[in-house]
């Protein structure tokens, strides 16, 4: 699929086509444990991937066994949810990830079903999960091939770089952009991802490990 996506970027636009040569990236998959990803990436929300990685062992470490189950989500307190380095609203948020899904009101099974704009509308339900956070899920979890999340600043970055631009753009200017991108707008994100964690020597996003 990346190669499809270069050959887009070739024909479209030339300048990310030559950023992409630069980084092999895999073809996107499907997580096989949705829970698991959206409770890992609201813990990534304004951290670097190796901070989460590492907050989120600490936070499986709470479980009985080795999955992140919403059942036993919600007999952990909030003062051991905190010695494992989450915040107070990042714990509001997966325990309320956790009651919405055991009441079903949030429905994960179904995710993968729905359209993009149907995600979101479900992952929003939870309180402290935002546009940002259900459009990282849509891109690594759900393998989404069409997704661009123009709010980040990693991206906003990583424009800046292929284009030469002197200042961040404005949302006007990010949409005339990525208009050319689709359908392959995520494979141009984790280019430019890439290239903003190349400059700043960041750790890249990816899914949560297992």
């Amino acid at each position: 699929m990346y190669s499809k996506a270069r050959l887009h970027f070739k024909k479209h636009d030339p300048k990310l086509h030559k950023a992409s040569l630069e980084f092999e990236i895999d073809d996107l998959k499907q997580s096989d444990d949705l829970f698991r990803d959206i409770a890992w990436t609201i813990i990534g929300q304004q951290l670097s991937g190796k901070a989460a990685d590492t907050i989120f062992g600490r936070f499986k470490r709470l479980f009985q066994g080795e999955l992140v189950v919403a059942e036993e989500i919600m007999k952990i307190s909030d003062t051991d949810m905190r010695k494992a380095g989450l915040s107070g609203a990042k714990s509001r948020a997966i325990k309320d990830l956790a009651q919405k899904t055991l009441s079903g009101e949030v429905n994960i099974e179904k995710l993968p079903a729905l359209s993009d704009a149907e995600v979101q509308a479900e992952l929003t339900k939870v309180k402290g999960i935002g546009p940002w956070t259900a459009e990282m899920i849509l891109m690594f979890s759900l393998g989404r091939t069409d997704v661009f999340s123009r709010g980040d600043l990693g991206l906003q970055k990583g424009l800046m770089h292929v284009y030469g631009w002197k200042k961040l753009p404005s949302e006007k200017k990010v949409l005339a952009i990525i208009e050319k991108w689709s359908p392959y707008r995520t494979y141009a994100a984790r280019v430019l991802w890439r290239i903003a964690d190349q400059k700043k020597a960041r750790i890249a996003r990816k899914r949560p490990q297992a």
